[in-house]
């Protein structure tokens, strides 16, 4: 199952609302944006619109920038790393990152609730 082009287009519009936008089509949008833009370019158009989904909920403070870049680190990885034809192979193969709770493997919970870490990206430790 491949995006619709008008999707994406109503996505990066900032146009689906977050009722409507579960963590697997969060997963979907970013394989479908990953395919047609390398990944600075994906990080860009992605994190606008979570930004505007989230403002138009009326919760900007939803938006997470470590949670967003991270995930999307691991979808272009592994688009990079197992090439698939689709959206429906990518998730039969990688159902891990269909886990909204994935990244706890790689950071700490309290790493991930500080202010820091929701207005910018963190890695998952900073050695300090």
């Amino acid at each position: 199952m491949s995006a619709d082009p008008a999707d994406l287009e109503r996505f990066v519009r900032g146009e689906v609302a977050a009722a409507n936008f579960p963590h697997r089509e969060h997963v979907r949008m970013a394989f479908e944006m990953l395919r047609r833009h390398d990944f600075a370019e994906t990080v860009l158009y992605f994190s606008r619109a979570l930004r505007a989904m989230a403002a138009w909920a009326g919760k900007p403070q939803a938006f997470h920038q470590t949670i967003t870049i991270a995930f999307l680190s691991v979808i272009s990885e592994r688009m990079e790393t197992r090439p698939v034809a689709d959206f429906t192979s990518f998730a039969r193969d990688n159902p891990d990152v269909l886990d909204k709770t994935a990244l706890a493997r790689c950071y700490p919970p309290a790493r991930l609730a500080t202010e820091v870490a929701r207005r910018t990206f963190v890695l998952p430790d900073s050695g300090r």
